[in-house]
């Protein structure tokens, strides 16, 4: 008997709880969340005192490089632990598409990086009481930053169902996190220019690749179609290429 659309979003629901619990049941997670707020609010009061102005600009301008480093810690586990604790052929079972799957994993972990983001909020708060910060400015950097974790979040899950290790997985979710930044950065640009000076592929990959200028229009409060295009077209295809990923893993 074929399963009706509610019983599908029921199942679909299931995975998203059973995930999300198992980020707060996870030691890692913990660790995560405080090596984010620790690293991110440090960098950010110590230019805060420096140059004594109130926004939080320096704050979003570090988040791509940290990053880097911290979200593959939330994804390595995905699909790598479910492999190496013999569970995976256990989630296959269930009577859903490997994308509805996919779905509710990655809708947990954007969930549980959403939490850990709030943490910074006291900050917010601090520069309210203290001056009066451009308010719509500092959403739009939110909603950027969002929008970061979700697209690092997406190749992080890909890659973890590609590997049975979740070392592995980390190590190459960290490399595809460096080239979408480091692309982004101008020195790079000019290296990558001046090596191709025909082609300019540096340039290119600026242009076409590289998640720092959608994110940093963003962050300045100009909200562009393209920009949001950009992050839901590449997080939908990593998405895509992880259900693709499982499907083939079924047989």
């Amino acid at each position: 008997m074929p399963l009706t659309d509610s019983s599908r979003l029921a199942s679909s629901k299931t995975v998203f709880k059973r995930e999300l619990l198992a980020y707060f049941d996870s030691t890692i997670a913990y660790v995560y969340a405080s090596v984010f707020l620790v690293c991110s609010a440090t960098i950010f009061m110590n230019s805060f005192f420096l140059n004594a102005v109130v926004d939080m600009d320096p704050y979003f301008e570090i988040l791509p490089l940290l990053l880097i480093p911290l979200v593959p810690a939330i994804t390595m586990r995905s699909w790598a632990e479910e492999r190496a604790q013999n569970t995976f052929e256990l989630l296959m079972t269930l009577p859903l598409t490997p994308l509805q799957i996919v779905v509710g994993k990655y809708f947990s972990a954007l969930c549980f990086f959403v939490l850990v983001l709030c943490g910074s909020l006291p900050i917010v708060v601090m520069l309210s009481w203290l001056g009066e910060p451009d308010a719509g400015v500092i959403a739009a950097s939110y909603f950027g930053a969002v929008m970061l974790g979700a697209f690092f979040l997406s190749f992080g899950q890909f890659v973890s169902s590609l590997t049975h290790d979740q070392i592995v997985a980390y190590v190459l979710a960290t490399l595809f996190g460096f080239v979408f930044v480091l692309t982004g950065h101008d020195k790079v640009v000019e290296v990558v220019d001046g090596l191709q000076p025909d082609s300019q592929l540096g340039t290119w990959l600026y242009e076409s690749i590289s998640v720092v200028p959608h994110y940093e229009a963003l962050c300045r409060g100009v909200i562009s179609g393209a920009d949001i295009l950009y992050f839901v077209f590449l997080s939908s295809f990593f998405l895509w290429m992880n259900a693709l990923s499982l499907q083939r893993s079924k047989y």
